[in-house]
Order: C-alpha cells, then sequence, then structure tokens
C-alpha cells in the first residue's frame, strides 16, 4: 500500500500534470507541422523537382513474387521524416529564444529593494541596552 501511495504523490505532483499537457501539445504540433510539411511544403518543391513525390521515393531490393511483397528501401519516407524535424526543432528553437529573452527583460528590471525586517525581541532589547549606555 505504500508504494501505492507514493505512486498517487508522484502522479498528482503539479510538474507531473505539467509535463503530461506539454507531451499532449507536443503530439498535437508535432501532426500540425507533419501535415504542413506534406501537404503545403513538399508538393511545391515535388514540383519543382519534376512532378517528385517524396514519400514514393525508394530503391527496391527485391521484385515482388505472387508469394511476396517487394522489399523497398524508402530514403523517401526518410526525407519527409527528417524535414519535418527541421520545421519542429526550428519552431521550437524560436520559443525557447523568445522565452528566454522575455526572462532577461525581467532579470534586467531593477528590483524593488526589499523592506528591512522587523527586529527580534532580542536585537529589540539589545538596542535599549544600547541606547541606555549611550546616556
Amino acid at each position: 500500500m505504500k508504494i501505492f501511495d507514493e505512486f498517487k504523490a508522484f502522479a498528482i505532483k503539479g510538474n507531473m500534470i505539467d509535463m503530461a499537457v506539454g507531451i499532449i501539445i507536443g503530439a498535437a504540433f508535432g501532426k500540425v507541422v507533419s501535415s504542413l510539411v506534406s501537404d503545403i511544403i513538399m508538393p511545391p518543391i515535388g514540383l519543382l523537382l519534376g512532378g517528385v513525390n517524396f514519400t514514393d521515393l525508394k530503391l527496391v531490393m527485391k521484385a515482388a513474387t505472387d508469394t511476396a511483397e517487394a522489399v523497398t528501401w524508402n530514403y523517401g519516407s526518410f526525407i519527409q521524416v527528417v524535414i519535418d524535424f527541421l520545421i519542429v526543432a526550428w519552431a521550437i528553437f524560436i520559443v525557447i529564444k523568445a522565452i528566454n529573452a522575455f526572462k532577461k527583460k525581467e532579470e534586467a528590471a531593477p528590483a524593488a529593494p526589499a523592506a528591512l525586517p522587523e527586529p527580534t525581541k532580542d536585537q529589540a532589547l539589545l538596542t535599549e541596552i544600547r541606547d541606555l549606555l549611550k546616556k
């Protein structure tokens, strides 16, 4: 039962929930970027290269037979995934750069002067004794 309680405390922590939300949003962002690359960016590039669809690029290593499918090396799909990765990495880089710039502006702003803490009873008593000795 102790392990269950420890797991419950771990899973309910704010950091864990924030991480889960980040993963879900990241997965959705990845789908958006994949669609951007495959549906918006790659068709014009393929058209410029003579009507090539990158996902169709492959090298047939063994032709198909009546009983087996062809063995292919799908390097076009790899090119597509690399382009997806580069766009996601670039977008994350830009977001992190903006966040860091915002943090630097916050750090550069002068902080309000801190108020002096109230003296403790001992400190107040010592101050009174000092003042009496001066008289």
